[in-house]
């Protein structure tokens, strides 16, 4: 975990929402030691006192107990003074107050705690063209009350097709565009997602090598491991559900979905507007641990070295000593999923031992080419060309949860503390 302890900064941090990534980015705070004081908004009551939402925050079925995955086995349990009528505990010597009254961003009792910087967690608040006082509530809700930066867990996702991006919200993924981000004029930043962060560092190191000109096209698929949003056991489908897939269970089913993962990504790495490209998701019934993957087809040059697997691979193993962020990883092992939950801010390990690559001729007919069959009739005798084509295999494996995600989101949240 990557420990910020010789920091002073005395700013507190609220987290809206106490899910999944809820509870993982107050793990990574916690540990972190950066913000003086944690705010957690649950926006209701949760079991029958403040000693069930310990027991919560303190043990997780994937990655143990607290006090374990921070400090190892031989640590102690790290909550501690957990008062019912002040709402707070100390997890670590770290002060954490809990709101359980509204669940409303314009309503969250932020500015009575100080907080200027929350990271939304919740899923809901998407859309940052919303107003503050939007029926069912607005990301910009936050902002209504003292704070001055939001951290969206999610992609965004603007509902009226007839409005473009705010002024001050961006997207970004760390060690990849985390610059676009502007501290005068941007508030409201999305981390994208975890499907996203490990295929933009899958994609950046090739597009860096071999040039965005030289991809002819590209198109993935997450196998990812199993969210909170599906269910345990079948269940009927709400009233004009679509998918039905999404009401089966989770436990013993292999579901395919959908993913956002390809528009996402060209709002990070802009130069994948001129790539063809296609994202696909399948879930699989583990709880973290997932992987990419990539299929890339590049254009060969006729008379240069081919594209081949030791050649890919050594532009990720050069990437990663270029890199002084370690958010890309490369590995020559043979790893399943259990082996990369909760290494810390790996958002990708590349598995360079299945990297796989196969060259072969395109034979295309440029007769059949709308306005340029004449034209070569009158002068060549064939109108056929072969392009030699590679077609590359590349696997990558992510903690879709703390490993990967919650990590560099908590990388992204303490960089903009850095200038407020």
């Amino acid at each position: 975990m990557n420990q910020d302890l010789a920091n002073n900064n005395k700013l507190n941090l609220g987290i809206n929402g106490f899910g999944r990534i809820g509870k993982l980015t107050l793990w990574h705070h916690v540990g972190r030691k950066y913000f003086k004081e944690i705010v957690v908004n649950l926006g209701r009551n949760v079991g029958n006192s403040l000693e069930d939402i310990a027991h919560y925050a303190e043990r997780d079925s994937t990655y143990g107990s607290l006090h374990g995955f921070l400090y190892g086995h031989n640590s102690r349990p790290l909550i501690e003074e957990i008062d019912e009528q002040k709402s707070t505990m100390r997890i670590d010597d770290i002060k954490v107050t809990f709101l359980r009254s509204s669940r409303n961003p314009v309503d969250i009792a932020w500015k009575d705690h100080d907080v200027k910087i929350v990271v939304d967690t919740t899923g809901k608040f998407l859309d940052p063209t919303l107003p503050p006082e939007s029926q069912g509530g607005s990301v910009r809700g936050h902002l209504e009350c003292g704070v001055e930066k939001v951290v969206v867990s999610a992609p965004f996702k603007i509902k009226d097709k007839r409005k473009i991006m705010p002024e001050d919200a961006v997207t970004t993924v760390m060690g990849i565009n985390q610059y676009d981000y502007d501290p005068r004029r941007h508030a409201i930043l999305s981390s994208a997602s975890c499907t996203t962060t490990c295929l933009a560092h899958m994609m950046k190191p090739l597009l860096n090598h071999f040039g965005p000109e030289k991809i002819l096209s590209a198109s993935m698929v997450t196998v990812h491991a199993v969210t909170g949003s599906q269910e345990v056991l079948d269940r009927l489908p709400k009233d004009g559900a679509t998918d039905l897939r999404k009401n089966r269970s989770a436990m013993n089913n292999i579901i395919l979905t959908s993913t956002g993962a390809a528009n996402t990504l060209r709002l990070v790495i802009p130069e994948m507007k001129k790539i063809g490209f296609i994202a696909e998701s399948v879930r699989v019934p583990i709880v973290t641990g997932s992987l990419v993957i990539l299929v890339i087809d590049f254009q060969e040059d006729i008379n240069g070295s081919a594209i081949r697997r030791d050649v890919i691979n050594q532009v990720y193993r050069q990437a990663v000593l270029d890199n002084p962020d370690p958010y890309l990883n490369y590995s020559d092992q043979q790893n399943v999923s259990g082996d990369i939950i909760g290494l810390p801010k790996a958002a990708v390990i590349i598995e360079g031992h299945e990297t796989h690559t196969r060259t072969a001729e395109l034979n295309i007919d440029l007769a059949r080419v709308p306005g340029v069959g004449e034209i070569l009739s009158a002068k060549a005798a064939s109108s056929n060309i072969r392009i030699p084509i590679t077609q590359a295999v590349i696997y990558g494996w992510y903690d879709n949860e703390m490993g990967s995600y919650v990590n560099a989101m908590g990388d992204r949240t303490v960089s903009i503390c850095e200038f407020m």
